[in-house]
């Protein structure tokens, strides 16, 4: 493959820019800037030239790390240059000149370390989610995956199946009958049975997807009902317009907001009535239905208990006059006007959102890493087979179904989806 740079550090300008370089040359290019290059992980100082005409690029710290044990699993250069636009353009623009050099794509450095087996394709896939993480719980949870906590427990699992396919293919193979003992049998299918309870588990926890794309609370009701003007409350800006006009709100209004740690997507809809005043307007009435089936949380603003039994009713606009009691049914009463209750409903969404999202030792899956663990379930679901080749092909296809998880099989046509999501430089 050919040697790749780029920036790994945060755009400029800055302090500091780490210039990455990696590949068979990376080496012989940083020579061709540096001279000679220091001992591998030690930090020297040395002065970068340009190699078409001498130039003085910049003063650098330079550091070699030689393949396999680098990021990437190939020789590896990082020149830490001084963080000005002008120097990074002019480094980058030294490299991009050298034979066999080209600048990285998104995610490159990170794809090749996938590829030369430093991480796995789970451990990739926390990385980007560590890369875009904006809230506490986002950051543990990435942390975790790219640190290997569902990796290891895979090769667990397939470690014991495999044990388990050995003792299934020994006994076949070695039998004088050419059948299997039928308490060795049982014997595996106790062990499968105890693997399959294990993946029902990582099942049951909530999935990772919405620690990344939010808890979506949706606020819903009558028009006028307050909705808007609460939504403008919870998010601390105007977010929504407001006005005493009936049906102001034609469209979802959506605002991303992290609170305790954790990240929220509150969203505003239309007024739900069984006449809309005109064709704009039932449109926005049909999305509110569509967000009210999609949310996780519903907050509902009308005066009258709300139509369904999940949604959380709140008495909207407590301070105006006869309406500071709460209504009997009512989990709160609240007042964006004064800031009244305000707080408390934080509170509320907080603790009904905290069994939604992955706990601290929740081994969480996203959606494509619990479709594989499903298909290995149903795998095992096989066990039960009196034909002990039928054992045995379940025991191969929950194997392969978990091999897919970190990315050992049946994995390249995601890959270009996944790194898309990654910046130029790691």
């Amino acid at each position: 493959m050919s040697t790749i740079f780029a920036p790994s550090s945060g755009l400029p300008p800055a302090a500091i820019a780490v210039i990455r370089i990696s590949g068979l040359q990376a080496f012989d290019a940083a020579r061709a800037l540096a001279g000679d290059l220091p001992f591998p992980r030690e930090a020297r100082l040395r002065t970068l030239l340009d190699p078409a005409n001498g130039d003085h690029l910049d003063s650098a710290l330079v550091l070699v790390f030689p393949a396999p044990n680098t990021a990437t699993g190939e020789d590896l250069v990082e020149l830490h240059v001084h963080g000005g636009r002008a120097v990074v353009a002019a480094v980058e623009a030294a490299l991009a000149r050298q034979p066999g050099l080209r600048r990285a794509e998104p995610g490159e450095f990170t794809r090749r370390a996938l590829t030369n087996g430093r991480i796995d394709l789970a451990e990739a896939e926390g990385l980007g989610d560590l890369l875009s993480a904006e809230t506490e719980l986002q950051r543990r949870a990435a942390l975790a995956m790219a640190d290997g906590t569902l990796s290891r427990r895979i090769a667990q699992w397939r470690a014991a199946l495999l044990g388990l396919a050995a003792r299934l293919e020994a006994s076949l193979d070695f039998s004088d009958e050419a059948d299997v003992d039928p308490v060795l049998l049982d014997g595996i299918r106790s062990d499968a049975c105890t693997i399959a309870s294990e993946i029902e588990v990582a099942l049951a926890a909530p999935a990772v997807d919405r620690l990344r794309d939010g808890i979506r609370v949706v606020l819903a009701g009558p028009p006028n009902s307050g909705k808007s003007t609460l939504l403008n409350a919870l998010a601390r800006r105007d977010a929504a317009i407001v006005s005493p006009i009936a049906g102001t709100t034609r469209d979802r209004i959506e605002v991303p907001i992290s609170r305790a740690g954790m990240p929220f997507v509150l969203t505003d809809t239309a007024g739900l009535r069984d006449s809309a005043g005109d064709a704009i307007e039932a449109i926005g009435i049909d999305r509110a239905g569509q967000a009210i089936a999609g949310a996780d949380l519903v907050l509902w603003l009308g005066d009258n208990p709300p139509p369904e039994d999940r949604m959380l009713w709140i008495h909207a606009r407590a301070d105006i006059a006869g309406r500071d009691a709460v209504p009997e049914g009512a989990a709160l009463a609240v007042s964006a006007e004064t800031g009244a209750g305000i707080e408390q409903l934080w509170e509320l969404l907080v603790a009904k959102s905290s069994t939604l999202i992955p706990g601290a030792t929740d081994m969480a899956l996203n959606r494509r890493q619990r479709a594989h663990c499903r298909e290995a379930l149903e795998a095992l679901g096989d066990m039960d087979a009196t034909d002990e080749l039928v054992v045995a092909d379940a025991l191969r296809r929950a194997n392969v179904a978990l091999a897919r998880i970190t990315g050992d099989v049946g994995i390249e046509a995601m890959l270009d989806a996944l790194f898309s999501r990654f910046c130029i430089g790691k």
